[in-house]
Order: structure tokens, then C-alpha cells, then sequence
């Protein structure tokens, strides 16, 4: 990740930002320049077994084998993000940061035997033209937070809102107390 870039980051919506779809959002950033930014929203487990929608690759997705709900853009279509071992270079695969990056999910799955470490498929993506990102940065829309490897491939994806914000070492951490319903409180 360079000064120039937030690729690589998690974008964790902030209190303020409570409409769906990104309520309580993390979305991994897999893609940021000047032209926009791309990302997929890890915490949306779909209710719906990647074998029904893509059966050739259900036996290499990470646990809990589900299609995860990537973003409000583009649901009728799948992105697949995998970390591959170390010093792998697979058909089909696309580095975005580290050993994270993009599958092509036209290549035949054997052909990535042994190479992907850990895989999930996302409905849809998160997408920002040039500037937008910034903006709704600016405005207190989203923190912005280094990300862990884990995070994308986490067993409980439900709870990862909390556990990111609970990890900052600054006045961020605070926010992960913070009531679903601040009316009730």
C-alpha cells in the first residue's frame, strides 16, 4: 500500500452511515486509484451454498462455503477473492495486494489446485467513481483501517465490525461498544 493508494485497506462504515446496504459494514479495498475504487463488503454472508451457484468451485471456497453479498453493484454477478501460498503465480489470478487478489472464475478450478490457500465469491462489489470514495471519507462516512489477512476469510463474518474496531489503537476502538440500536440505550 503506498501514500496514494488505500488498496489493501478496510473501509469500516462509521456510526453515521446507517442505511443499507453498508450499515455496519467492512469492505476490503481491492482496488483504489485516481480513476475510482473497488471493493467487496466481507461481513454479508448470503443465505445460499456457493454449490448451488457454482458448483466447480465449492469444494475450493474457504468455510463457511456460502456466497457472500460483495456489494450493491453488479449482484448478478460473482468476484472471487483468494489468497494464494507463497510464490504462487496461478492462471486466472490477479494480484490486488500482497498475496491477495482476484480469481478468474472461468478457469478451470484444477488448474489452481494447490495454489489457493483460501477463496470466498461475492455477489456484486462496492464501486466509487474518481473522488467519491474521498468524499464520503471526508464526511465521516467511513474510517479507513489496515486490514489483516483474516479478515475476508473470517469463520465468523458477522461479528468482524466490532472485532476491526476493537483492534484500532486510537479513540476508534470505543466505537466497537456501540449499541445496534442507539435508541435503546
Amino acid at each position: 500500500m503506498t501514500a496514494s493508494t488505500l488498496t489493501g485497506s478496510l473501509l469500516v462504515a462509521t456510526p453515521l452511515l446507517d442505511e443499507p446496504p453498508f450499515r455496519r459494514s467492512v469492505i476490503l479495498l481491492l482496488d483504489h486509484d485516481e480513476d475510482g475504487a473497488l471493493g467487496v463488503v466481507v461481513n454479508r454472508a448470503a443465505d445460499l451454498e456457493v454449490e448451488r451457484v457454482l458448483s466447480d468451485w465449492s469444494t475450493t471456497v474457504s468455510e463457511p462455503g456460502v456466497l457472500f453479498m460483495g456489494g450493491p453493484v453488479g449482484t448478478d454477478s460473482a468476484l472471487a477473492v483468494a489468497e494464494v501460498i507463497e510464490s504462487a503465480d496461478p492462471p486466472g489470478w490477479r494480484e490486488c495486494f500482497g498475496r491477495i487478489g482476484l480469481i478468474d472464475l472461468d478457469v478451470p478450478p484444477a488448474l489452481l489446485e494447490g495454489a489457493i490457500q483460501r477463496m470466498r465469491i461475492f455477489a456484486g462489489y462496492a464501486g466509487w467513481s474518481s473522488g467519491q470514495l474521498e468524499g464520503e471519507i471526508t464526511e465521516g462516512a467511513w474510517y479507513v483501517v489496515p486490514s489483516e489477512p483474516d479478515d475476508v476469510f473470517s469463520l465468523q463474518p458477522e461479528g468482524l465490525w466490532r472485532r476491526v474496531l476493537h483492534r484500532q489503537r486510537d479513540e476508534i476502538a470505543y466505537l466497537a461498544t456501540y449499541p445496534d440500536d442507539p435508541t435503546q440505550n
